[in-house]
């Protein structure tokens, strides 16, 4: 009966992430991981944002929270379908519980599953969220930061990069952050354009962005990079997003136009779902091409790697299926040379998930904080610990990172609450 009273004080300890948690096991002679069972999984979204958060809850007070962006519908997912189907289950059983996600577990009430093998949007965000909630889990139930659960870190800090689009505020971030590469994001300069008549659609005027570049559009974009590229010099790395927007002719002669300024990377120049194409402009250029956020679980990325349709990879943590599946994306990349520069739009939560991911590949090239200077979604957690262009990754257990529940409480969507 003692033991079990010092079992529950242990356990407790841990819904606080305390490292204690491996000492007191060896000082009791053991070094089982805790029984636990999930005991509840909640899941919200902020109003003013598209950051959606979920929770695992266990019937030992230990918990572990994790996040997903850039979708719709993921919070409710969670609540009504995919966390009930994993109540009463072993938290620590990741890999069992994603793949019962996926294609197995049955929603309440006995109906069968939804069959989400190969497939990406809400439902695999869904559990993208609730795997990243598992490992924060994990972490803190074991005393140990999520990288060392993935076998330890190959490096202990993590390049980042972050956002601008134009010379001065490149100059600013870089002088005022430290940062060693920023991402020029092409749709917001061309908007900006065209609002004050510098470029216009030639053949569509009424189009807000035509799937045909235009020449005038094209030097646009190349002119933009140019003067970036002078104005941080060749020691900063430079890259351009296009977020899918163009056709096959005009992402090859962009990434032609592009090629004095020797980018990092041309991101997504088509969308990823006709990967022939992509690999026929990789061919045509020398600026490397980049593609990933919008390509799901090992299965998708196994196609890209297979055509060689790009230099490098951006899996995003929070929709390619989770930590662990970006884990096996990344060492199935390594077999082909090819590096990662993670996606991430993510608050501080998901930053940190994806710095432990980072920190334990060997083929690490970057990471994106997209949101590193945006005031309002920073408040919904602290930042993780950064200094002149790296995140530094500690060793707290778990990803590292809480909620703030003041923040939490104000910024939620009404009707959720975890």
């Amino acid at each position: 009966m003692e033991g079990r009273r010092t079992f529950i004080k242990t356990l407790a300890a841990c819904s606080v992430g305390s490292a204690r948690w491996v000492s007191d096991l060896r000082a009791a002679g053991t070094s089982r991981a805790p029984k636990l069972k999930i005991s509840a999984v909640k899941a919200v979204r902020l109003k003013d944002e598209n950051n959606q958060f979920v929770r695992v809850y266990t019937d030992g007070g230990v918990y572990g929270t994790g996040e997903t962006f850039d979708t719709v519908g993921a919070a409710e997912i969670v609540n009504g379908y995919l966390g009930p189907a994993i109540v009463g289950k072993d938290p620590l059983q990741i890999e069992n519980i994603y793949t019962g996600l996926l294609s197995s577990f049955k929603i309440p009430g006995g109906k069968a599953p939804p069959f989400m093998k190969g497939t990406g949007g809400p439902y695999l965000s869904a559990v993208s969220a609730i795997d990243m909630a598992l490992w924060d889990l994990a972490g803190k139930a074991l005393g140990l930061p999520i990288y060392q659960l993935f076998g330890g870190k190959v490096r202990d800090r993590v390049a980042v990069y972050f956002h601008a689009n134009d010379p001065d505020t490149a100059r600013q971030v870089i002088r005022d952050t430290g940062v060693k590469a920023i991402k020029i994001m092409a749709d917001g300069i061309l908007e900006r354009l065209k609002s004050a008549g510098k470029v216009s659609n030639l053949f569509d005027p009424g189009k807000r962005l035509g799937l045909r570049l235009t020449y005038p559009e094209i030097d646009a974009l190349a002119g933009i990079a140019a003067s970036i590229r002078e104005a941080v010099g060749p020691e900063v790395g430079v890259a351009m997003d296009v977020h899918t927007k163009y056709d096959t002719e005009s992402a090859m002669q962009l990434a032609r136009a592009l090629e004095p300024s020797r980018l990092m990377w041309l991101e997504e120049p088509v969308p990823s779902d006709n990967l022939d194409e992509l690999a026929s402009i990789r061919k045509t250029t020398r600026t490397p091409i980049a593609c990933g956020e919008n390509v799901y679980t090992r299965f998708g990325y196994r196609q890209l790697l297979e055509k060689q349709a790009v230099s490098l990879i951006q899996p995003d943590v929070g929709k390619c299926g989770g930590l662990w599946e970006a884990r096996k994306i990344a060492a199935m990349a390594e077999a082909y040379y090819v590096p990662v520069a993670a996606h991430g739009m993510f608050s501080a939560v998901g930053t940190m998930a994806s710095a432990h991911f980072c920190a334990s590949i060997p083929n690490l090239m970057l990471q994106e904080w997209g949101r590193y200077l945006e005031d309002n979604v920073n408040r919904i957690a602290p930042k993780p610990a950064y200094r002149a262009g790296y995140i530094e990754i500690r060793d707290t257990p778990g990803i590292g990172v809480e909620l703030d529940p003041d923040a939490l409480k104000e910024m939620v969507q009404p009707g959720f609450s975890l």
